[in-house]
């Protein structure tokens, strides 16, 4: 009978401590979140990042850790990882509407700062759908689009430029191009004139030698005859007139 008792004892134990332990927790969890909440009043948002995490690791659907988490990293200007945050906020806040708006806004406030005006433009939409009486959704709503409509128009300015900018570099090079064309062919022509006076300086010079070897060779034909006819005359005899 008393080992009855004594199990019967430890079994209710055991259901007592599975009862108790969700409360523990949450209660844990709780005082994490007023610890990060303290400490974020301070402006210690370093601080208050940490709590806020090891609320949301002891519950499996933290709400409130995620969407506090989701402010201290936005004040410390890590909009990324804070745009994370509030994303995780609307998805797992999906039963409580006004929540959701406030993470969907964050998230826009989070996009914004990273210039996704897009995505922050969604963002508030979806906030504003939740709760149209948001002005700062509105108010950033119209913000996100007038820069978005000027982001677009400065990437077309650049488009445009890039685009001239590469036109006239081809035009650059097609003219260039046609400049070393004609080049190429006033050096062809002046290469072709040079050959046709080299060889008419080489004809001329021809002409010239031609000329000289004739009158060479004229002149000593003339010299070979006087020379026969003096040696005729030296062969000659001599006559003598006589006086008687």
């Amino acid at each position: 009978m008393r080992r009855r008792i004594i199990a019967y004892k430890t079994v209710v134990s055991a259901v007592c401590l599975l009862i108790i332990s969700p409360s523990l927790f949450g209660q844990e969890e709780r005082e994490y979140i007023r610890k990060g909440n303290r400490l974020f009043k301070k402006g210690e948002y370093a601080g208050s990042e940490g709590m806020y995490r090891r609320a949301g690791e002891q519950s499996k659907s933290p709400e409130d850790a995620i969407f506090n988490l989701g402010d201290a990293l936005y004040r410390q200007n890590r909009y990324g990882e804070a745009a994370t945050e509030f994303n995780r906020a609307v998805q797992s806040g999906e039963a409580d509407s006004l929540r959701q708006a406030e993470g969907f806004y964050n998230l826009g406030n989070s996009l914004l700062r990273e210039q996704k005006f897009s995505e922050s433009i969604e963002a508030y939409i979806n906030s504003l759908k939740l709760n149209p009486d948001n002005i700062e959704a509105k108010y950033n709503l119209a913000y996100a689009q007038d820069q978005l409509k000027k982001q677009e128009e400065q990437q077309q300015q650049e488009q445009n430029k890039d685009q001239q900018d590469k036109q006239q570099e081809q035009q650059e090079n097609d003219q260039k191009d046609q400049q070393d064309q004609e080049q190429n062919n006033q050096d062809q022509q002046d290469q072709e004139q040079n050959d046709q006076d080299q060889q008419q300086q080489e004809s001329a010079m021809s002409r010239e030698d031609a000329k000289r070897l004739l009158d060479a060779l004229a002149a000593k034909e003339k010299e070979a005859q006087e020379k026969v006819q003096r040696d005729k005359a030296a062969k000659a005899k001599v006559r003598v007139i006589k006086n008687w």
